[in-house]
């Protein structure tokens, strides 16, 4: 019995299907069925029980497979020792990664990464829709907010400042907006995810004199101009002058850095958000990972410490 084959009875049980695992693990699932296959020959058992829509496990199967689980979770533990113990680092990272932040950001940064370290290997996944780990095999996720499935692995990386901003051209045809209630008469630029226009933006105000009281909020739905299902032509579109759009700090820290859009209504504060690492299971959190955290944790300080350095943000987004 190979080790290979059991791998593969494992991802199918956990997927509860053939073709999920086969998806998952790159390979046909002809190659797969035909593993699970070998593997009930071999122990002369069926460790699944099939219908034309179900598979779930038989009676054998869940008395067998959790202790092959824990036998190979030994057998891997053991070989991520030894590289642990000459510092290899090496294997393939299957990393999901928004549209906008993984071209312009965080893809450069693994390719340095990948250069430090030759044997790692990169298989991304680009994209502003919902991910499935299993469904798009993957290993990581660089995504905004804490993961919301307490069944997830998460690691913060930061803290990500939305900012409004347009850019001098759009601003020198169109006016600068002052207040909230300024930007029903500009152009909006929107991102919509699964057909829903996000097309309103909350903003909080203090006033001065009222340090210990609540913030005067507002909730404002400018005309919508344009609007797309990709973070990255939202941004393209402000720079090129279509109109005011909300964006992460670190998707737009490039073009803010550069003058090629500004900042507005600095004092109308825009609810903050996190970036963050997320895994579905431990056992994907690899030494390679774990550096790859590392590095994602000093390029984003990095960057932000820039912004805060050209009085863009406020230093407090450097506090964790």
């Amino acid at each position: 019995m190979q080790l290979e084959d059991l791998r593969v009875v494992l991802k199918v049980a956990e997927c509860r299907s053939i073709t999920a695992a086969a998806t998952h693990l790159d390979m046909q699932m002809a190659t797969a069925s035909a593993a699970v296959k070998r593997v009930e020959a071999a122990l002369g058992v069926e460790l699944f029980v099939r219908t034309t829509r179900h598979l779930r496990l038989s009676t054998a199967g869940e008395r067998y497979l959790p202790q092959c689980t824990a036998a190979l979770s030994m057998l891997d533990q053991a070989k991520q020792t030894i590289h642990n113990d000459l510092d290899i680092i090496s294997g393939e990272i299957r990393l999901a990664v928004s549209s906008d932040l993984g071209r312009n950001i965080a893809i450069p940064w693994v390719d340095d990464f990948m250069e430090q370290y030759p044997q790692v290997t990169l298989r991304a996944h680009i994209s502003d829709s919902n991910i499935d780990f299993y469904r798009d095999a993957l290993d990581v996720a660089l995504r905004y907010g804490a993961p919301a499935d307490s069944n997830l692995y998460g690691f913060k990386i930061c803290n990500v400042p939305r900012l409004l901003v347009a850019s001098p051209m759009y601003l020198e045809k169109h006016g600068t907006p002052k207040h909230p209630k300024d930007l029903l008469n500009h152009q909006g630029l929107f991102y919509q995810l699964q057909n829903i226009l996000n097309d309103t933006w909350h903003f909080s105000y203090k006033e001065s004199g009222n340090e210990s009281g609540a913030d005067k909020s507002y909730k404002i739905k400018p005309k919508a101009y344009c609007a797309a299902n990709d973070g990255d032509l939202v941004r393209r579109w402000c720079v090129a002058g279509k109109g005011v759009a909300i964006k992460s700090s670190l998707d737009i820290s490039r073009d803010l850095l550069a003058g090629r859009v500004v900042s507005l209504m600095p004092d109308y504060k825009i609810p903050q958000g996190e970036l963050w690492l997320i895994s579905p299971s431990r056992q994907s959190i690899t030494p390679t990972v774990r550096l790859l955290r590392d590095m994602f944790r000093e390029r984003t300080r990095a960057l932000l410490t820039q912004l805060v350095e050209q009085g863009l943000l406020e230093k407090s987004v450097l506090i964790d």
